[in-house]
């Protein structure tokens, strides 16, 4: 095997280590709040299986060191990635909501509820389907490329790996220490008069025992909406609001695919990107000010993993 095909690192990657290191902090947080999380010890098995099936696949690697193997442990975290997200809501629910607090912010800057009026402003078909295009395509921003890299520049994959799943897990402690819902959930429990009034109650505990969601706006025999409804029913729940994850992670791979020039990449994700950072407002999943504090809590993970010492992939 060529140096320059010989993996990098011999034991465990970085993004692995920073999944270890977020899974022992779930733990802590399990066993200190065991009284108030709704299965605990469901919630402990979770951890030491997909623990356990991320040593077993360095354990295939040590006997077998090829990039085959590597690629199923990339793959093995990215599915992961829908474990420990939906979890999230089974940590922070027990801290009540915060939603009147976000819901007031948005309120105070901008003199009424951007998502409650954007959807409503901007009903045309069109628009809701370029909405729901850049809101699907999320999933698209670290799998397209994470897989660029592992096949045009490997030798900088442990840094992407790093500093794509660093930025989820650290946007994951945020949620399960501060739980907000966002629109979706949050205007539906308190009734849209009070919104539209500029009414906030603080509704506490309520998502302890509720998990209903507003009907999602726009052309809803639209393709993407579809699609988005699909993800929605499949893992959504009342948590991660705050900061979004949607624009964090998409601004950090933009950052990424601009670091690194890959500039066919960061040509193909731009439109999406953009429609991506307004429809998360657009669609009720996020107050405005959780996707202002993505765009920069982005900027910040790139740097906070290293995403500056990354080399250009330009040949």
């Amino acid at each position: 095997m060529s140096n320059k095909k010989k993996i990098i690192l011999h034991g465990f990657t970085a993004a692995e280590v920073a999944q270890f290191i977020y899974a022992a902090f779930t733990v802590l947080l399990i066993l200190f709040t065991w009284s108030n999380v709704g299965d605990a010890a469901s919630l402990l098995l979770t951890r030491a299986m997909a623990l356990g099936g991320t040593l077993l696949l360095w354990l295939v690697y040590q006997l077998w060191p090829v990039k085959a193997v590597m690629l199923c442990r990339v793959a093995y975290m990215l599915f992961l990635l829908g474990v420990w997200y939906p979890d999230t809501y089974e940590l922070n629910h027990q801290f009540g909501s915060y939603d009147h607090l976000f819901a007031s912010a948005d309120q105070t800057l901008f003199g009424f509820q951007p998502a409650a009026m954007f959807s409503q402003t901007f009903s045309s078909p069109i628009v809701s389907e370029l909405m729901y295009m850049g809101y699907v395509s999320y999933y698209l921003f670290f799998i397209l490329t994470i897989g660029w890299v592992f096949f045009k520049d490997y030798k900088q994959l442990d840094r992407v790996m790093l500093i794509v799943f660093g930025g989820f897990f650290l946007c994951y402690v945020v949620y399960d220490l501060l739980p907000v819902t966002g629109p979706q959930y949050y205007y539906l429990a308190v009734g849209m008069d009070n919104i539209m009034q500029g009414n906030f109650p603080d509704i506490n505990h309520f998502f302890t025992h509720s998990t209903e969601c507003l009907k999602s706006p726009g052309w809803q025999d639209g393709l993407f909406y579809q699609f988005c409804q699909m993800a929605h029913q499949a893992g959504e729940r009342p948590t991660a609001a705050f900061p979004s994850s949607h624009v964090a992670i998409a601004t950090l791979v933009m950052m990424i695919c601009l670091k690194m020039r890959l500039r066919i990449l960061a040509l193909f994700l731009l439109v999406p990107y953009v429609f991506l950072c307004f429809s998360t407002v657009y669609i009720y999943a996020h107050y405005a000010v959780d996707s202002i504090a993505g765009f920069f809590v982005g900027i910040a993970l790139f740097y906070i993993f290293g995403g500056g010492k990354l080399a250009s992939s330009a040949k």
